[in-house]
């Protein structure tokens, strides 16, 4: 379906990111790998991602906090790939704290690897899909896109951000084949949250099983993590000609979050 098209997604060793990129991969685009990591294990999966698939695969590790280096990303994926033809934001970090407590400098640095970022990365590679008359913007927003959630100010604000230059970006390419969507996911199972069920555990006293259900997945009415396989495949759809009238949107796929 996507043979001949290149994709960036950034954040996209681990995760959700390396499942968007193996899924895009596997659809025949031609990926470029980003993240932060040991080079050696890097490149192995870079490897193994081309060989899988017979596509082209190149990696990067871009310091996307600052904006030289995402310009950089975008530029160095166009040498060597050809194009930027699918940009997906997926990079993240993330900091929990009340607000009267919460570091300036986290909240600076949330608001440049998330929404700066993300605002880099497409005012860089817009140009290429102009020339081209095709493009296919993602953001990954999170559920934490469309709703808020106590000790996470800095997050929840880049994401309800990125969802709002979703919209904007959206509207200006709206005549130039170009489409830019939010997927909004709930919790998935990613190494970023079974960071979180081991120091809830450790600090509630509770049981893995009891703190996965009652504690992180109290938000979600499937009791469920979603899947990385269902992000990458929402990923793909949006990518594909049969969502080339889909702009401007933020789905959630968070197991009923925000149908609250």
């Amino acid at each position: 379906m996507l043979k001949g098209k290149t994709a960036l997604v950034t954040g996209s060793t681990s995760g959700i990111g390396l499942g968007i990129a193996r899924a895009l991969a596997r659809e025949g685009a031609g990926v470029m790998l980003h993240g932060l990591g040991d080079s050696a294990i890097i490149a192995d999966l870079a490897r193994s991602l081309a060989d899988e698939c017979g596509i082209p695969v190149a990696t990067h590790d871009a310091d996307v906090s600052r904006p030289n280096e995402v310009a950089r990303l975008v530029a160095d994926t166009e040498h060597q790939l050809g194009s930027v033809d699918i940009l997906v934001n997926n990079a993240g970090i993330q900091f929990v704290s009340p607000v009267e407590e919460f570091p300036l400098e986290r909240w600076s640095a949330i608001q440049d690897v998330v929404l700066k970022a993300s605002f880099e990365a497409i005012r860089s590679a817009l140009p290429g899909m102009k020339r081209k008359g095709w493009g296919r913007i993602i953001n990954i927003c999170s559920a934490h896109g469309l709703v808020a959630s106590p000790f996470k100010s800095a997050y929840v604000s880049a994401k309800h951000g990125q969802v709002g230059l979703t919209k904007s970006v959206a509207l200006e390419m709206a005549e130039c084949s170009i489409t830019c969507n939010a997927v909004c996911p709930g919790y998935v199972c990613t190494p970023l949250v079974e960071a979180q069920i081991e120091n809830q555990a450790k600090v509630h006293g509770l049981p893995r099983e009891r703190v996965i259900r009652d504690v992180i997945l109290a938000s979600q009415p499937t009791r469920r993590f979603v899947e990385v396989d269902e992000v990458a495949a929402l990923v793909v759809f949006l990518c594909g000609e049969s969502a080339r009238s889909i702009t401007g949107a933020a789905i959630p796929i968070d197991g009923g979050w925000t149908a609250r």
